[in-house]
């Protein structure tokens, strides 16, 4: 397993539009191995595949505390089938560290998706998981929580990260 280095916003390369898995293979499975390994190793809730400059619809999720036992579950072409309700949560993200927003997501989903074998699932839920699930395929769509933000804090955001990471633009 291997700790993958995290695109940071604005990098262009978080925009990009994920394409379909179409190969559940061995090479999956060690990304999404790799991919956890990054996850935990910087204390996130979720990783998408996009992040790691992979442009693939896979994500990874674990939403449980620090005091719980691990919850990881691998993600897959998901598609949101259904949402109820709308709320404001305070959101950060592994790609802009050190930024927490508050940002609209519905407050209950189903996800359709498949795991590492190709096997199709539904899932549905509300809380921090809906969220999780929100923020990550929004990844995988080419957009990150800055992006529901006004103008002048994204501007804000985008300095204060080009600062912090200036050696990587």
């Amino acid at each position: 397993m291997a700790v993958l280095p995290i695109l940071h916003y604005p990098d262009p390369r978080l925009h990009i539009k994920a394409a379909l898995v179409k190969s559940f293979d061995a090479k999956i499975r060690q990304l999404i191995q790799d991919m956890t390994e990054t996850m935990y190793h910087n204390n996130g809730l979720g990783l998408a595949a996009s992040q790691v400059n992979v442009h693939l619809r896979i994500f990874i999720m674990d939403p449980a505390r620090n005091d719980e036992p691990k919850r990881l579950k691998a993600f897959i072409n998901p598609q949101i089938s259904a949402r109820m309700g709308e709320e404001f949560h305070e959101e950060g993200c592994l790609s802009v560290p050190g930024v927490f927003e508050k940002v609209k997501r519905s407050t209950h989903i189903t996800v359709n998706y498949q795991d590492e074998n190709g096997n199709t699932f539904s899932h549905s839920c509300s809380g921090i998981e809906a969220i999780c699930i929100q923020h990550e395929i929004d990844h995988l769509d080419g957009k990150v929580f800055v992006d529901y933000l006004s103008g002048l804090k994204q501007n804000f955001i985008k300095k204060k990260m080009k600062k912090m990471f200036k050696n990587e633009q």
